[in-house]
């Protein structure tokens, strides 16, 4: 626990609604099946708005979750917003699921999948820029329509 009160006090907060696997993984205590099941939810739409949304969805005591609380962001997100697109998973995505993200051509969609068949799957955004030598810009575009 004294790492989440160093999180804690270096400001270092998770969105629960738009965690990743990767970010619930940083909770101590927390198990890969807890972290892929409260990710789920949340790509299904289900919005935390407290730790005691967190702990019912894992069935979990209140208590249990407390002490990871101070490193916990509860968002609300307007169901009309960016945070509500649907994300594609880089890493399954086809040609034709990639072409209907704004600022992916057809040209980029195929070296995408083109890349991912050669080289193997895309661990993060860094390493899709870094691979495709894409420019900073696109990749801030990007970044709220993709999941890896």
């Amino acid at each position: 626990m004294a790492e989440i009160k160093i999180a804690a006090d270096l400001g270092i907060q998770i969105d629960v609604n738009q965690a990743a696997v990767d970010d619930w993984l940083r909770f101590p205590g927390l198990s890969i099946h807890q972290a892929k099941t409260l990710t789920q939810m949340s790509e299904f739409g289900v919005q935390f708005l407290c730790i005691e949304d967190v702990a019912a969805a894992l069935g979990l005591s209140v208590q249990r979750l407390k002490p990871l609380e101070p490193i916990m962001k509860f968002c609300y997100y307007d169901p009309e917003s960016l945070h509500q697109i649907q994300r594609v998973n880089l890493n399954t995505a086809t040609v034709n699921d990639l072409t209907q993200i704004p600022e992916i051509r057809s040209v980029l969609a195929r070296a995408i999948v083109r890349n991912r068949q050669i080289r193997g799957e895309y661990k993060n955004l860094v390493d899709l820029q870094q691979r495709l030598s894409l420019p900073s810009e696109m990749i801030a575009n990007l970044m709220h329509y993709l999941r890896f």
